[in-house]
């Protein structure tokens, strides 16, 4: 069919809306990193759009690299992230396989109880309770343990795996398949699209946690990354992380020294996106087809 004017017009309407919303999102992310790169001094002075460095240095970066507290959160968050990747994706899918069975009694009546917890819960305080009535505080498994299963994901993981042809168990379960062969070999292995999506919603979820550690922690030497980070941002100071730094040499790094610890903090996590984006449509749309 041959395309008619009005129709490459909305072509390009469509093109310049979309090109807007890109420039609109992706600019914090480069104002923060051409901010981090430049001088405080000058990047104080500065007003309006940042569009470059002013003053490239990478002062900024050697003192959140020699920075101790940094490297601890790290440790910190990547303990809390690959614990709770663990048990977030052994739980999540082995409950989900059990809903999304046809034959399981009061499936439904489960299925209601779990979504239930996404409109209402005991609260923050009677949590609190919880988790230190379990021992759990100033650990780093009060992270972990509490936050077994995201309901959300969850109804997608089910979703998903019921999706999966019942020809396929039935055929398995006459040649002797229990229900983990049937687990482990048919399900997990056609869902890896939406194994994909699960586990970057959990590791997103986890790596940029902060409120929970805010409340259960203590010893700042369990502090995860991104608590660190906000105590920083916070309290607008620097200090702590100049150290033995000269007063001009502090004043050219404190500015920009927020921002490099942003990105140092950002970068990592957004590194699993291009490992995944070829599953991440496909695993979205596969978990919403069926309900």
């Amino acid at each position: 069919m041959r395309r008619t004017i009005g129709d490459r017009l909305g072509d390009a309407v469509i093109a310049a809306i979309l090109l807007a919303l890109v420039i609109v999102s992706a600019y914090p992310f480069l104002y923060v990193l051409l901010a981090s790169f430049s001088d405080g001094n000058q990047l104080l002075a500065h007003s309006g759009l940042l569009l470059r460095s002013y003053g490239f240095h990478l002062d900024a970066y050697e003192t959140v690299f020699r920075n101790s507290a940094i490297w601890k959160g790290y440790l910190n968050t990547i303990t809390v992230v690959a614990g709770s990747l663990l048990l977030n994706m052994l739980v999540t899918s082995m409950t989900a396989y059990v809903l999304s069975r046809r034959r399981v009694y009061w499936n439904k009546a489960f299925i209601f109880l779990i979504v239930f917890t996404m409109f209402f819960n005991g609260g923050l305080v009677p949590f609190y309770l919880v988790v230190k009535g379990i021992g759990l505080i100033d650990s780093l498994a009060a992270l972990i343990v509490p936050f077994a299963v995201n309901t959300f994901n969850l109804i997608i993981m089910r979703t998903a795996f019921a999706s999966v042809p019942e020809s396929l168990e039935e055929s398995a379960t006459i040649d002797g398949a229990n229900h983990f062969t049937v687990f482990w070999r048919i399900i997990l292995p056609l869902s890896l699209p939406v194994l994909a999506v699960i586990t970057l919603y959990y590791a997103v979820e986890k790596w940029n946690a902060w409120f929970y550690a805010s409340l259960f922690l203590r010893d700042r030497e369990l502090f995860p990354l991104q608590l660190i980070l906000r105590e920083i941002l916070i309290s607008n100071s620097t200090d702590s992380m100049l150290g033995g730094a000269s007063v001009d040499q502090a004043v050219l790094v404190s500015e920009s020294l927020k921002y490099a610890t942003i990105i140092v903090a950002t970068v990592p996590i957004l590194c699993l996106y291009p490992f995944v984006q070829k599953y991440f449509v496909k695993g979205v749309m596969v978990g919403a087809l069926k309900g």
